[in-house]
């Protein structure tokens, strides 16, 4: 709950899930800029096109990476940097398996749930033909259609899956 959320969780969440894409680019953008080309592919999350269930800082920071993604793409797409963003929604690592939280639970109720290099198959795939989000699991764009659709209807839906996670 995010009462309940100690700071130092809040500071860990956005090191790890947005301060690190930013750092990557800090560091990697000039080289690329120089020689008029590079590739950023981020890690966020699912979480971070469809609010999660469970940590707001979770949620909030893979909301931020993938903010940040579009960014680096609009900001520096004409001058050859490619951009993608993985956004999977259940990949079996310890991340996932680490305890039985609504967030996990959620996950795993509404979807398959992927092993790595399952991810990693799709994410070459779509690295390969520079499209900026790779999606794991289809159904993340039925659900974000659904959710642009009617967002008031999306948000209530989400309520009622907290409400029998919980």
């Amino acid at each position: 709950a995010l009462l309940d959320t100690p700071e130092e969780m809040w500071e860990a969440a956005f090191n790890i899930n947005t301060h690190a894409h930013r750092w990557a680019a800090k560091h990697l953008l000039p080289g690329w800029l120089a020689r008029g080309e590079g590739y950023f592919c981020s890690t966020a999350s699912a979480a971070g096109l469809l609010s999660q269930i469970g940590s707001a800082p979770y949620s909030m920071t893979k909301h931020a990476a993938v903010a940040f993604a579009e960014w680096l793409s609009i900001t520096y797409g004409d001058q050859g940097v490619r951009v993608s963003c993985l956004c999977p929604q259940g990949v079996n690592t310890n991340l996932l398996n680490s305890g039985d939280t609504a967030g996990t639970d959620a996950v795993r109720a509404s979807g398959r749930v992927l092993e790595p290099a399952e991810v990693a198959e799709v994410a070459l795939g779509v690295i390969e033909a520079e499209t900026f989000l790779i999606l794991p699991h289809p159904e993340v764009l039925t659900f974000m259609q659904r959710n642009t659709g009617d967002y008031d209807r999306w948000l209530g839906g989400m309520r009622k899956l907290q409400a029998r996670m919980m």
